[in-house]
């Protein structure tokens, strides 16, 4: 290790038990001095970083022109995103200034599978069959549910996690439709599906999947006017990021019968209550709180990364990445502004 490394102090935002246990382990084959902060880094939190060499910073700390101008001014020389999604990240306010990296894969399996287990628990009504045995009740009257095999899957993006999930649901004897901006041709011939048109996955899917990134053209990708396009009783999947669905839409579509069921992760305003305890509080937020309501809509906190595996892999990498930038090696993370 490089000496330089040795003495690198990393200021660590929105630190969870299961994190700072994660990143204790690996973090003795590097020789950094993490301090960490439950807070998320924002505005307020951000003078905290003076003194330190990087930030390290989960999905919902709050990372925009304002922050980037304090951290620059506190010396701050590398942002590193321990996830792989960067939406929280003024990156042309940090361009030329900090170098942001992230961890752009650890389990794509993880979030496959969480996806497919929202599909089969709303699918088969586990959550409400729970409840129902809990209370000695063994009917069966309202949980009916339908054969996956034979049934259309729409998959909307088809990057690693797409992949994985495209490899699950034809296994289940799916068929599987496809979109995405830049289709991989040889893992299409290989896995056997099709790439269609957004127009033909609304149309013709049972189950539609997203797991595309977070851009301006696929900002509220699911709206009133997608969702008009569905079948009737559509099944919809988001365990990417929240702001690809307009949730008040999706509301409208689950009222009207349009939306059947809807599995979700992630949700577009999910930083003041996702990975946080609201148990003694009320939700205020009358949308979130309308979702929670319905009995085919299941909402989870954002979880879909969270196994043994995908923690270990984003807190080595994560060191990995800021090893690399104080032994000057290539930053193969590297999030481009330009490219971004």
């Amino acid at each position: 290790m490089d000496s330089k490394a040795d003495l690198v102090k990393i200021a660590f935002f929105d630190a969870k038990p299961y994190d700072i246990e994660s990143f204790d382990k690996i973090q003795k084959d590097f020789d950094f001095k993490i301090t960490y902060f439950k807070g998320h880094l924002r505005l307020e939190t951000a003078p905290l970083t003076k003194g330190f060499q990087v930030v390290c910073v989960f999905v919902n700390d709050v990372v925009d022109r304002d922050v980037i101008d304090i951290l620059a001014h506190n010396g701050i020389a590398l942002i590193a995103v321990r996830a792989a999604g960067y939406n929280n990240i003024n990156l042309k306010a940090a361009f030329n200034r900090i170098p942001v990296v992230r961890v752009p894969a650890y389990s794509p399996y993880a979030v496959a599978e969480h996806a497919v287990t929202l599909m089969l628990a709303l699918n088969r009504k586990i959550h409400r069959a729970y409840y129902r045995t809990r209370d000695n009740n063994f009917t069966l009257n309202g949980l009916l549910g339908f054969d996956m095999r034979g049934k259309t899957a729409g998959i909307i993006g088809t990057g690693k996690i797409g992949k994985a999930i495209i490899n699950i649901l034809k296994g289940f004897g799916m068929r599987v439709r496809a979109f995405d901006v830049f289709p991989d041709k040889k893992y299409q011939k290989n896995a056997g599906f099709e790439y269609v048109d957004l127009d033909t996955i609304y149309r013709e899917s049972d189950i539609i999947s997203l797991h595309c990134p977070l851009t301006k053209d696929s900002y509220h990708l699911v709206n009133g006017t997608s969702i008009a396009k569905m079948k009737p009783g559509v099944m919809i999947i988001n365990t990417g990021r929240g702001m690809l669905i307009n949730s008040k839409a999706l509301i409208k579509g689950l009222k009207t019968g349009k939306v059947g069921f809807a599995g979700l992760d992630v949700y577009e305003e999910e930083s003041d209550y996702f990975f946080e305890d609201f148990s003694n509080k009320v939700i205020t937020d009358d949308v979130l709180a309308r979702l929670l309501s319905f009995n085919n809509v299941m909402v989870t906190s954002h979880q879909g990364f969270f196994t043994q595996e995908a923690l270990q892999g984003i807190a080595t990498t994560t060191l990995e990445n800021i090893r690399d930038f104080f032994v000057e090696r290539k930053l193969s993370n590297q999030i481009c502004y330009k490219c971004g």
